[in-house]
């Protein structure tokens, strides 16, 4: 079976079982620090109000959780890093790890200077940009070797790092405005998320146990329980009904620390790496619907709208609970092609992608998702 090689002989899982802790720290603080945001929010009226229009909550919801699940995180990383002190890799883990803190700090603290001031797109973006920079200054890159090598052609290092930082910087872009615009049901990003970050989990357990490699085996497994256990200590919180919101801080927060993560996917060869974008497929689908959306009904790009997938089911009757839930498994579905296919050779498993996201584009054009009504408006139900 092709499964057979999912656990590896190299190490026993033993060695992945032992990072346990990080999911533990990461949880729990996640927990008291999310409670504590949530009062601080309501003391200090950080609040997110209904407008009826692309913000439909009822009442004034408690900002902040993107910090609650910060401090998680941080936390999380840091009994990692306790957990791998004194081995042969640990200077290199150690400035990979903070290389991932910083650049998820900066990107945290540019959606909480968004959540209370609003502010504009170009400064988002910049501040994503600048997060991204902590990844290119850990020399956390995309590895060209095994790309190129098939073809006979050999780049100087100073050419691949070239190519690799703008690679960096789109994927920072790109998946932290993707869960930012995933982030419109109560649960549904937090619960998108856990659910990417346990596929991902599960390539790292993979290749932690074959030896893939020195430093990057040790700075999955932390990186992908300690965002784990942030989610997890937030979602109780952020369940419908909402408690609290994790605003641009979380989504931002979230989005980087996933587009690090696949990155460090890449860290020798494609095949990983292609896993990790599918298990990403969701966020990937709702972005690139929205887009296309907006091009064909002539509506500004970078204008929030109820147009999204969710808005749309629940458009059409679903509710809100099925909605996050139906989500749920698309989110689970894609999430087991990604570990599946990245058992089986690169070549064959890229048809396999290629094929999903082409029948995903042709569902959501059959089913009338690409439609619109006024500037905010979906389809309704008739």
């Amino acid at each position: 079976m092709f499964l057979d090689n999912a656990i590896g002989d190299d190490r026993p899982l033993s060695w992945a079982v032992r990072f346990w802790p990080v999911l533990v720290c990461a949880l729990v603080a996640g927990l008291a620090a999310t409670w504590l945001c949530k009062k601080v929010a309501i003391r200090f009226n950080i609040v997110d109000r209904p407008d009826e229009t692309v913000k439909t909550h009822k009442e004034p919801v408690a900002y902040l959780g993107g910090i609650g699940m910060m401090v998680g995180f941080v936390v999380g990383v840091i009994g990692g890093i306790w957990l791998i002190q004194g081995e042969e890799c640990f200077r290199t883990c150690l400035r990979w790890l903070l290389g991932v803190l910083a650049g998820g700090a900066i990107a945290c603290f540019t959606g909480v200077v968004d959540d209370l001031f609003d502010i504009t797109p170009k400064k988002k973006l910049f501040g994503q940009l600048i997060a991204s920079l902590g990844l290119v200054a850990a020399g956390i890159l995309p590895a060209w070797e095994s790309l190129v090598s098939p073809l006979g052609l050999d780049f100087p290092h100073w050419f691949e790092v070239a190519v690799a930082v703008p690679i960096v910087i789109v994927f920072v872009l790109g998946a932290t405005n993707s869960l930012n615009l995933l982030d419109g049901l109560d649960g549904l990003c937090a619960g998108v998320t856990a659910i990417i970050a346990l596929a991902m989990l599960l390539l790292a357990v993979h290749l932690g146990t074959w030896e893939f490699s020195e430093t990057g085996d040790p700075v999955r497994m932390i990186v992908c329980l300690a965002i784990l256990g942030g989610i997890l200590g937030f979602l109780p919180f952020n369940r419908h009904p909402a408690k609290i919101f994790m605003g641009d801080a979380g989504s931002m927060l979230l989005g980087f620390v996933v587009a690090a993560l696949m990155i460090m996917f890449a860290e020798s060869t494609a095949r990983w790496w292609l896993a990790s974008i599918v298990v990403f497929g969701l966020p990937i689908l709702d972005t690139a619907t929205a887009l296309v959306r907006r091009y064909l009904n002539d509506r500004p790009l970078m204008v929030s709208d109820r147009g999204h997938l969710y808005d749309q089911l629940m458009d059409r009757g679903l509710g809100l609970q099925k909605t996050v839930t139906l989500s749920y498994v698309l989110a689970a579905v894609y999430a087991v092609i990604g570990l599946i296919m990245s058992q089986i050779r690169t070549r064959y498993a890229l048809a396999v992608y290629v094929l999903v996201f082409a029948v995903s584009g042709y569902v959501v054009w059959k089913k009338g998702f690409l439609k619109m009504e006024g500037l905010r408006g979906a389809v309704r139900k008739e």
